[in-house]
């Protein structure tokens, strides 16, 4: 049977609740009433043919309790005169409600758009835009406007988020709730409260002015002629592994002419002495630190990631920062000498790659179009030592820059 069934009808008005139309309607004229229904009637020869399940159908509309139906009299040539409905509608936002069995929930919306009227009234266009989403935050919106109102009586406030005294919140509360709080807090704040910069909910300290804990960045001098660290001379026949907040790292200013950057802590502690070089451990920081080191885009600097389609995706991000830098054990020769160790990539890159060199880019095709294997994958700390230490011979030594300024020691 293909005509509009109440469940049909029901369905309809479901669709207007989960686009958040029927709340919007509870607060404002965003609906035009009364509404009418799509309805799809019996024809005549189904009065002919189907008359009883004809019959059934219109008992079933009219006893629908929260429609309006518009009726029509058709005179068929073997049933006689028959009242059918033509039109159902629904003449107010409390019936299309009442159908769906939404009006306890609409309730609760408009008292959420009362509270916040009287509180945050700039933030009723966020309501209007997701009321959806907001109904499922009603128990935590009390503390959410609280955040709000404490940002505005202490706009870029310079503390860590452990440090927000409002009532009923605590940190985990608001960095559970970063997303929402940041479109919150862009309509409720000034412009010059918020660094635009700063995007994204991994970004939410800095875009409203917390204090955020501190990027660690961890190395290794690969040369034992290299000035360290004060105490790190004190420790015999090794290199140092050292850790650094990005704003120390980025005030030594080492006199290195390479530096490499590995993703696998096996490789970063094997990596082997390098004249005038560091590595850098590249896991859980992203680039934006690395960046801000000034005398890094003075060096030499070598990607050495995994040798699928993600590790040459995290090689084009990187160029973003660092426009030359050089991938190492990234290549095809790579690649093919070492089948025995070929592994399966879960979830393969697709999209293309616009920094990647051409001999980068064509080893990234085969990759990502399954030509040796499909999402073949070799995993970096696969690739031979002596592969490492071969290849590392073949690159060249550049100048070293100028003398380093760091701390004098003891």
């Amino acid at each position: 049977m293909s005509w509009t069934t109440p469940a049909d009808l029901r369905a309809q008005v479901q669709r207007l609740w989960e686009r958040g139309e029927l709340l919007r309607a509870t607060v404002t004229d965003a609906m035009a009433w009364p509404l009418r229904l799509s309805l799809k009637t019996p024809s005549a020869s189904d009065l002919s043919d189907r008359f009883d399940a004809v019959r059934d159908w219109v008992r079933a509309i009219a006893e629908i309790p929260q429609v309006r139906i518009e009726w029509r009299e058709r005179n068929h040539r073997v049933q006689g005169m028959q009242r059918l409905p033509a039109a159902v509608w629904l003449d107010t936002v409390q019936n299309a409600l009442a159908l769906i069995g939404k009006a306890r929930q609409a309730q609760r919306f408009e008292a959420l758009w009362q509270q916040t009227a009287a509180a945050q009234p700039m933030l009723l266009a966020w309501l209007s835009r997701r009321p959806i989403q907001a109904l499922e935050l009603a128990d935590r919106w009390e503390r959410l406007l609280a955040v709000v109102a404490w940002l505005q009586a202490h706009p870029r406030p310079g503390v860590y988020l452990r440090q927000v005294d409002a009532p009923r919140v605590d940190s985990k509360f608001i960095e559970t709730h970063r997303g929402v709080l940041a479109e919150l807090l862009d309509l409720a704040l000034p412009p010059e409260a918020i660094d635009a910069a700063a995007t994204g909910t991994a970004r939410f300290a800095r875009r409203f002015g917390f204090l955020d804990k501190p990027v660690r960045i961890r190395f290794r001098l690969l040369d034992p002629a290299l000035p360290s660290l004060p105490g790190c001379q004190d420790v015999p026949q090794q290199l140092p592994d050292l850790t650094l907040d990005a704003a120390s790292f980025s005030a030594l200013h080492l006199p290195v002419a390479r530096v490499f950057i590995t993703e696998n802590e096996t490789n970063f502690l094997a990596f082997p002495p390098v004249t005038g070089a560091i590595v850098i451990f590249g896991a859980g920081y992203g680039w934006d630190a690395l960046a801000r080191t000034d005398w890094l885009h003075r060096c030499q600097l070598f990607y050495w990631g995994d040798l699928d389609t993600h590790g040459f995706a995290i090689l084009d991000q990187l160029r973003a920062h660092f426009p030359s830098a050089a991938s190492f054990l990234m290549d095809r020769q790579t690649l093919l000498a070492h089948r025995m160790h070929w592994g399966e990539e879960a979830d393969p890159a697709r999209h293309d790659l616009p920094r990647l060199t051409p001999d980068e880019a064509a080893v990234y095709d085969d990759l990502r179009f399954d030509r040796h294997q499909p999402r073949l994958r070799l995993e970096q700390e696969r690739v031979g030592f002596g592969w490492l230490c071969d290849r590392l011979a073949r690159i060249p030594l550049t100048a070293l820059p100028p003398e380093p300024r760091l701390p004098r020691q003891k």
